[in-house]
């Protein structure tokens, strides 16, 4: 899931003002940010589901340390934190909230494949729904969010443009544009690009 993570920062936008927009975005990505460089040293790792190409959904994430619950919720701590000394301590509590949301949402899409604690310390139960074994199910999710997410954002810009007298204009292009945004990543995603 990547686009379904930005559609739900568009509508956590819609009631957080005060929130810039590039923030929430980048923190509903975080965990996956910080898996780059990981991924890269070989530290955390993507394998294709035994039997498949590896297309959407067909992927076994070992990011034992990004993914972990523990490891999740500390980096939503460290950049809710961060966040907090630039933009107050509320925008910074709910940017750590909608980077762990990175988690929960992954959560519903993953299979067993996400540990409790970082590096799988324990060899604890992984956990994870497994939502991507049905793959027309998880695009729907993630369609639902990238819609529900870019109406919600339209209808707080429209507020937001009548009080300032800037017109519509500015919210049916903030909201098109992030509406077209994720139809075009959730389109990638599905294709495997």
């Amino acid at each position: 899931m990547v686009t379904g993570h930005f559609g739900f920062a568009a509508a956590v936008k819609s009631r957080e003002r005060e929130t810039p927009l590039w923030a929430l975005m980048l923190a509903c990505q975080w965990l996956d940010v910080v898996f780059v460089p990981l991924f890269l040293l070989g530290v955390e790792r993507i394998s294709p589901v035994p039997g498949t190409n590896g297309g959407y959904g067909q992927v076994i994430i070992n990011a034992d340390y990004t993914h972990s619950l523990i490891g999740a919720l500390a980096l939503s701590a460290l950049f809710g934190l961060a966040s907090a000394n630039r933009w107050g301590a509320r925008s910074g509590a709910v940017l750590a909230g909608v980077t762990f949301s990175h988690w929960v949402l992954d959560l519903v899409v993953h299979r067993r494949d996400m540990p409790i604690l970082p590096g799988n310390l324990g060899q604890l139960s992984r956990v994870g729904f497994g939502l991507w074994k049905i793959p027309a199910a998880a695009i729907g999710v993630e369609f639902a969010l990238v819609l529900i997410g870019s109406y919600l954002y339209w209808r707080a810009a429209v507020a937001v443009g009548r009080s300032r007298d800037r017109g519509l204009t500015t919210a049916f292009t903030a909201s098109g544009l992030l509406l077209v945004f994720g139809l075009v990543t959730l389109t990638l995603d599905v294709l495997g690009y």
